[in-house]
């Protein structure tokens, strides 16, 4: 019989908490707006983040 190795990982970066925590953010920014500032807001956030990858 051949047994098996359990191997205890810690994990330093959860994803799928990180990811809800940036949802609800950007949920909570634009529970108040209408079409056009939503769109002005994703917008702006899309100008930011190509700036940084540069």
């Amino acid at each position: 019989m051949k047994t098996k190795k359990v191997i205890q990982k810690t994990k330093s970066f959860d994803t799928v908490k990180t990811f809800r925590a940036i949802k609800e953010k950007i949920s909570e920014e634009m529970a108040d707006m209408n079409f056009e500032q939503m769109k002005e807001y994703l917008r702006k956030g899309s100008e930011e983040f190509r700036k940084g990858t540069k």
